[in-house]
């Protein structure tokens, strides 16, 4: 048996030849549709898509995807152009929604017929999107055009501190330009109790930064997401104590060698100016900045000024910020 759920192509599902447990029309939240189906037994779902609200929205199927079985769910588009767009039906591939069509001929086939990955593996972008030009529109103070900047911070050594070190970072942007921190795929910014600080996934972060295209910077908590292609600068963390260095190591000996020629910040570091020599030596490595261990209930921290300025963010105020730690470029 199945279920139809119909709202503007409520005639055209009527149509359909196949037995039907329950037809209900008009508008639902996916809560609302969580409510009266998870615990309902059926075959297939037919979903006329603009019957499910805010269905423009990636974040809303997605939701749809994880409370029920996707293999089951057959989606009837319609004919917008947000939701035929190569963006949300590659997000519909990679949640899993393989049943989709825009015309009822294609509804009636995948009822009997539903699509393997294969089917849909056109649709699916698995090396993401390309990411945003930068924003001519952007002006900075003293130099001109800098664009909007997209910068991804990374934990190479566990625990290197990316999620501490963005939000002090967007603290102190903050003061000279319009910014966003977002983590992707996380949960920790809830800790810090700054409704100001984003989460999404990997799957709705396009989305975000479409909604986010007049921030002169964008700040990004990688984590373990996919989106690094979006990102116009990616920052390495590696926390280096020996315990953490020795880890690395064993985890994949070839780490360095994969991290030449990429911005390996060393964070949460008691080296010295020697110390860091040693390390760049011994690891065949370049140290863009050595950031000491960071307080973050302080408001205003010079070397992170002075780290700002170095990945060129000019209108950064850098009075005092001489001679507290070292720059390595």
């Amino acid at each position: 048996m199945n279920v139809i759920i119909a709202n503007k192509y409520q005639a055209l599902l009527t149509s359909l030849d196949i037995d039907v447990i329950k037809n209900i029309q008009g508008e639902f939240s996916v809560d609302e549709l969580i409510a009266q189906f998870s615990n309902f037994y059926f075959n297939k779902m037919i979903i006329d898509i603009t019957a499910i609200k805010d269905y423009q929205k990636v974040t809303t199927i997605q939701n749809l995807s994880v409370n029920f079985d996707t293999s089951k769910i057959i989606l009837l588009l319609d004919d917008s152009e947000t939701v035929n767009s190569p963006v949300y039906l590659s997000q519909l591939v990679s949640m899993g929604i393989y049943n989709f069509a825009t015309n009822i001929n294609d509804i009636k086939y995948l009822i009997n017929n539903p699509n393997t990955y294969k089917d849909v593996a056109k649709y699916h972008n698995v090396e993401g999107f390309k990411k945003p030009a930068l924003n001519e529109n952007v002006k900075d103070n003293t130099k001109g055009k800098i664009g909007q900047k997209i910068i991804g911070f990374k934990n190479v050594t566990e625990h290197a501190g990316a999620t501490t070190l963005v939000y002090l970072l967007k603290q102190h942007l903050e003061l000279n330009y319009k910014v966003k921190a977002v983590e992707v795929d996380g949960n920790d910014f809830i800790y810090f109790n700054d409704d100001s600080l984003e989460t999404v996934s990997s799957i709705t972060f396009n989305d975000f930064l479409a909604q986010n295209i007049d921030c002169d910077a964008i700040i990004v908590d990688l984590n373990d997401s996919s989106v690094e292609n979006y990102c116009h600068d990616i920052i390495y963390l590696i926390e280096p104590g020996r315990i953490q260095l020795n880890k690395l190591i064993r985890k994949d000996n070839e780490i360095f060698e994969k991290l030449k020629n990429k911005k390996i910040v060393l964070n949460r570091s008691v080296l010295s100016d020697k110390d860091v020599e040693d390390f760049e030596k011994e690891s065949g490595s370049k140290v863009f900045f050595n950031l000491p261990y960071l307080d973050d209930k302080l408001d205003n921290q010079p070397i992170i000024n002075a780290f700002l300025s170095t990945l060129g963010f000019s209108r950064i105020d850098q009075q005092s910020s001489n001679g507290l730690f070292s720059i390595f470029k």
